[in-house]
């Protein structure tokens, strides 16, 4: 377990009002500097005294970063809007209802109101091993101390391991996958726009990092295409304890219809690998059916394929089967 102690260890604070001027101190400050958006999971690790960053930059003073905007292709998310924001938002609520629902489902309502979206896809894993400060892969070391025999590897992954088994924790991440969001990335060099199911990146290429982004990035917005405004929507994430735990598995899902029948289809699931895995195999198999029973089992079939349970997590294979069923059954 974490030793947690009293005292948070010393820093200075920064408090940009721009973006500019954000990334002129990230650039000053590079790995000495840490990123504070809403603070919930910046803090676990600093009064943990895990992370001891010289500088903290706080983005809570720059609006340019807050707020749901419409836009000439669809929807904009600002990286701090708060994720109750995003959950009451009408435009979200009625045309993209699964991000809302995602947002919905992260911790309790006291933490959505603090936390942002900008946060919960940037947060990094929730590993024990890894935050309790002991010397991992994804620490610096030279061994996982979850894929151990003797570990405590419950809500770990199974698939998408290399060297590291922890997975990724965000709520937001999948739904943003299934509707095909793109994520805005700054730095001193200027913007850069990535994919949703790009942004988050595993362990064989950087075992460091959750995402694309380094200590010099920025996620700065969210964009939501008018693509799959008004589409058909599943969301559900299994946990253990229904008023804030993290998930063990989650589905987000996205269909397109003609009639009865599916034309296009997004489906992504987390909690199962160190990034939200996007169902690309499932999504072939379904496109011209109606998601009747059959297809919705061959398509819980197909979504385990390759998957590896560790010692204690061999529920979240059946789990993340029904999961896929359940969202192909929602569209009959």
């Amino acid at each position: 377990m974490a030793k947690i102690r009293d005292m948070i260890p010393a820093f200075e604070l920064l408090q940009p009002t721009s973006v500019e001027a954000a990334l002129d101190l990230m650039d000053e400050h590079r790995e000495e500097g840490w990123v504070l958006a809403g603070g919930l999971d910046s803090f676990d690790w600093f009064k943990d005294r895990i992370k001891r960053p010289s500088a903290v930059i706080d983005l809570g003073g720059i609006e340019e970063l807050k707020g749901i905007r419409e836009v000439a292709n669809g929807v904009e998310i600002g990286a701090m809007t708060s994720l109750t924001a995003i959950e009451r938002d009408e435009r979200i609520r009625s045309r993209f209802s699964i991000v809302a629902d995602a947002a919905h489902h992260v911790a309790t309502p006291q933490i959505r109101n603090q936390g942002t979206i900008g946060g919960n896809v940037s947060q990094d894993t929730r590993c024990w091993y890894y935050r309790s400060g002991w010397p991992c892969y994804r620490a610096g070391g030279n061994t996982c101390y979850a894929a151990a025999p003797q570990a405590m590897n419950r809500e770990h992954c199974i698939m998408g391991r290399s060297r590291c088994v922890a997975v990724n924790p965000s709520d937001t991440a999948p739904a943003l996958i299934a509707v095909d969001a793109k994520m805005i990335v700054e730095n001193s060099g200027g913007p850069r726009v990535f994919d949703a199911e790009d942004f988050f990146i595993g362990p064989s290429i950087d075992i460091t990092r959750m995402t694309v982004m380094g200590p010099r990035d920025l996620l700065t917005r969210i964009q939501i295409p008018a693509t799959w405004a008004d589409a058909d929507f599943y969301y559900e994430k299994v946990r253990d304890r229904g008023s804030w735990d993290f998930q063990l598995v989650s589905v987000a899902a996205a269909f397109r219809k003609s009639g009865n029948t599916i034309q296009e289809a997004r489906i992504a699931v987390n909690g199962v690998a160190p990034y939200p895995v996007r169902l690309e195999a499932v999504e072939r198999r379904i496109v011209g059916s109606t998601g009747d029973e059959a297809t919705a089992q061959a398509a819980g079939e197909i979504a385990i394929r390759g998957a590896q349970a560790l010692r204690h997590n061999d529920y979240k294979i059946p789990m993340m089967r029904n999961l896929v069923r359940r969202a192909v059954r929602s569209v009959a």
